[in-house]
């Protein structure tokens, strides 16, 4: 776009532009430039909607100017390099008050355009006289190349000021989720107390009515005490489930965590007799760093979906293989129970979310996946649902070598 059609503000902002600078680099290149075409003056300017920002100069202060009283002001619009030998000759500035006296005596004028790497004119590095001179092609060719590191200069300044500008806001959204979940665990452990009690009440009377001699007598009635102790467990599992879930992305206790012992240690404390019938094939798993704890309930919530999601009619296969991917570990747990329909897997790690249609299924809280994910992204890792054996579920886990 030519430069007169530029929301030039705009243009300059990422820059952050306001009045006249002074920076050292930038101060450099417009010393070389004095030096190298011989003469006392060079500026790098950049220009706005309505001013000229000289941001550093040789020879003299840097100051801003209106955007009309500027001489570079017409350089960003010509396409070709400008060089006047004598200002009060060419009709594009004879008028100028930095030509006539008002503003200043130029004589000598030779500017190159300072092009961001879009393209677009930033403004310009100019050197002057007082007295009439003119540059050789050498002179010319080295002031286009200072042009060049002046933009490198600006980029290098914007690029610095846009780097401590996420920095801060990555800190700030550090001490936010810290605070979070600070909160978030507090919050989870007041309503974990709170329910524990009364529920531990509503508990403890079933279990008497279901040893009264009343329910004995009708058995409608004993079926409904069973169901209901049955709901109050499953209320406690809740419970304890936000709980562990609300403390995930706390301070990770790191260091080096064998996933195979890991993996025998989950499968050892599983009821007695939950894994007769199963067919296990369990490969070499590896090292991994990490805490030690919550990788052991990522994998206490894999298996027990595996368990829970099997199939009522064929025997439940559980197949665990690892592999190297870098500097990472994938870890894939297979099964060949019910599995999650594709369109559904990633639905499967929000929280309270249960993917299988109601009745078809003793379902969990809705809560075993969705704090897998908090673990293993606490991690730096990642988790994710695939295909499994014949019509199962393969949950594939990355993790960081030890």
């Amino acid at each position: 776009m030519p430069a007169d059609q530029l929301d030039r503000d705009a243009l300059l902002a990422p820059y952050d532009v306001d009045g006249a600078l002074d920076e050292p680099d930038l101060r450099s290149v417009a010393a070389l430039a004095s030096h190298v075409c011989g003469v006392p003056y060079a500026v790098v300017n950049l220009i706005s909607e309505h001013f000229q920002h000289q941001v550093a100069a040789v020879g003299i202060t840097p100051a801003v100017c209106a955007r009309e009283d500027a001489m570079c002001a017409v350089t960003i619009e010509t396409p070709e390099p400008v060089e006047v030998p004598d200002a009060r000759a060419d009709p594009r500035f004879a008028a100028n008050p930095f030509v006539t006296g008002r503003l200043g005596l130029v004589r000598f004028y030779a500017a190159s355009q300072l092009r961001s790497p879009s393209g677009a004119v930033l403004g310009t590095l100019c050197v002057f006289d007082e007295a009439t001179g003119e540059l050789t092609d050498a002179q010319r060719h080295a002031l286009d190349l200072l042009a060049g590191q002046a933009v490198a200069a600006l980029e290098l300044r914007r690029a610095y000021r846009a780097l401590t500008a996420t920095t801060r806001d990555l800190a700030d959204a550090r001490d936010e989720l810290e605070r979070s979940n600070s909160q978030l665990a507090a919050f989870a452990g007041q309503v974990s107390h709170d329910l524990r009690n009364p529920l531990a009440g509503v508990v403890g009377f079933l279990e008497l009515l279901a040893d009264h001699p009343a329910v004995d007598a009708g058995p409608a009635a004993g079926r409904h005490v069973s169901r209901a102790l049955a709901a109050a467990g499953r209320m406690r599992e809740m419970v304890d489930d936000l709980l562990a879930y609300a403390r995930v992305g706390g301070t990770l206790r790191v260091g080096r965590v064998d996933l195979g012992e890991l993996l025998r240690e989950v499968l050892d404390d599983l009821p007695p007799g939950t894994l007769d019938a199963a067919q296990l094939d369990l490969g070499v798993l590896p090292p991994v760093r990490g805490d030690r704890t919550q990788l052991r309930a990522v994998l206490a919530n894999v298996v027990a979906n595996a368990v829970r999601y099997a199939r009522p009619d064929r025997r439940l296969v559980l197949r665990v293989r690892a592999r190297p991917a870098g500097d990472r570990w994938v870890v894939e747990i297979a099964d060949n129970g019910r599995g999650v329909p594709p369109a559904r897997r990633e639905e499967a790690f929000a929280l309270l979310r249960q993917v299988h249609e109601p009745g078809t299924v003793d379902g969990g809280s809705g809560i075993g996946l969705a704090t897998c994910r908090r673990i293993v992204t606490a991690h730096g890792g990642t988790i994710a649902l695939d295909d499994g054996l014949d019509g199962g579920t393969t949950v594939r886990i990355t993790l960081p070598s030890a």
